[in-house]
């Protein structure tokens, strides 16, 4: 098959890329959270929206005086770095962190509580507390931090988040070779029970005590990183979701290394499941799958290849994904001819080979808002007038999402809850 006449401007189109790259310096996608050693962060109440038009009553941690957030800030440290969190309170019901992971957690401050010290409910005007948390990041990996006040409601309602520690050697994920990674995307998975939200709301709305039974708790809601599908898809820190900041679009290049940190903060178990390719899970909960894990020459030896992540409450997975089209039987690039140059990370013996079915013609074909009009990696064909165009690199897509079939609504609603999509565009398309 012939590429398409937009496909012979490819030259063109890679110095154009090169140029933009070149103007944007080596910027690679990184999970996005604020950075440091010092850290304080309030808990408090807001609404969160949804993706079938609702919005519901939350708690959440804020990023010092700003507005709540869900998930809580992402909290990006240096391994081997002293890091103190201060919690303030300005909700009607004591709350705290607990640090999953993190060894020698010393609290002081504020009130004893049954897992940790508590910041006391906030009064008027006057925040209870503060509580202030001190560990060493003694070990790089993702985790998980959460309330561990009442955690069965407390979670549930909002309050919890993601901690990132990096190793000293940059572009890894762990010290160990094998962990490289170009890009990395966080996946913090949750749910949410919205009978259980509007009845905290009402108890206080109404400054009663709030008396709810989390053993009915029955989620309708779920969310990535805070967000329903499509709403995972939009940018980071779009203005109408002031309470969501945190987007979930994973792009790559065909050849490099996504880092996936994968994070189940809820209760349920959420298979999640990556189409596309399977992906090399190296680590558990900030541990590297090795028979040595301390010798940082020896690579994660116990890594094992999966299509869908079982995602068990409270854990968190580090898997390498990667995708170069090898193995298909055609071009994922549309070349003419075996004679045309490779594309970085071209399979050589699919290069040049048609894809291996006819075409429809365009008044056979139903046009999704991702498809470019053209099988091929970057190359664009024809679109019926007025065809939506959310794939402006003419990318791959492949929907990423929850394995459990109900997971993917919201309240019911098809399509929603806990899915986004993949995007693997062409070596030219720059990735911010």
């Amino acid at each position: 098959m012939t590429p398409t006449p937009l496909s012979k401007s490819w030259p063109l189109r890679a110095v154009i890329a090169t140029l933009l790259l070149a103007s944007a310096g080596e910027a690679r996608a990184t999970v996005e959270g604020i950075t440091g050693t010092d850290f304080t962060l309030t808990a408090k109440q807001d609404m969160v929206s949804t993706a079938d038009g609702n919005s519901h009553y939350a708690w959440g941690y804020a990023a010092g005086t700003g507005r709540m957030q869900y998930p809580g800030p992402t909290l990006v440290v240096q391994q081997g770095a002293t890091v103190t969190i201060t919690l303030a309170n300005e909700l009607p019901v004591p709350v705290s962190i607990v640090f999953p992971g993190q060894r020698g957690v010393v609290a002081s401050g504020g009130a004893e509580g049954t897992l940790t010290r508590e910041a006391p409910a906030g009064a008027t005007g006057a925040p209870g507390g503060p509580v202030t948390y001190t560990f060493v990041a003694s070990q790089p990996g993702t985790y998980l931090y959460h309330s561990g006040t009442d955690p069965a409601l407390q979670v549930d309602m909002g309050l919890v988040g993601a901690i990132v520690v990096r190793p000293a050697v940059a572009g890894r994920a762990y010290a160990q070779p094998g962990t490289e990674y170009d890009r990395e995307y966080l996946f913090l998975l949750s749910e949410m029970d919205p009978a259980i939200h509007g009845q905290v709301y009402d108890d206080v709305a109404a400054g009663r005590p709030i008396a709810v039974d989390t053993t009915a708790f029955r989620p309708t809601i779920w969310f990535i990183n805070g967000r329903n599908a499509v709403d995972t898809m939009q940018d980071s820190g779009v203005p109408w979701l002031p309470t969501q900041p945190y987007g979930c679009l994973p792009r790559m290049h065909p050849g490099e290394r996504m880092l996936m940190r994968m994070v189940n903060a809820g209760r349920d178990l959420h298979p999640f499941h990556h189409h596309g390719n399977h992906a090399l899970a190296i680590a558990r909960d900030g541990r590297v799958l090795s028979t040595d894990p301390d010798d940082t020459t020896r690579p994660p030896d116990l890594a094992f290849l999966d299509f869908t992540v079982d995602s068990v409450p409270g854990q968190t997975m580090d898997l390498i994904f990667e995708w170069t089209g090898k193995g298909l039987g055609w071009d994922v690039y549309g070349h003419a001819s075996a004679s045309d140059p490779l594309e970085p990370n071209e399979s050589v013996e699919d290069h040049g080979k048609a894809i291996p079915v006819i075409i429809p013609g365009p008044l056979d074909l139903s046009f999704g808002p991702y498809y470019s009009g053209s099988p091929f990696l970057g190359a664009f064909g024809t679109l019926p007038p007025g065809a939506p165009d959310l794939n402006a690199g003419a990318g791959h897509v492949h929907m990423w999402h929850s394995h459990n079939e109900k997971e993917v609504t919201t309240d019911d609603i098809f399509p929603g809850g806990m899915m986004t999509m993949l995007v693997i565009e062409a070596p030219w398309v720059p990735i911010p």
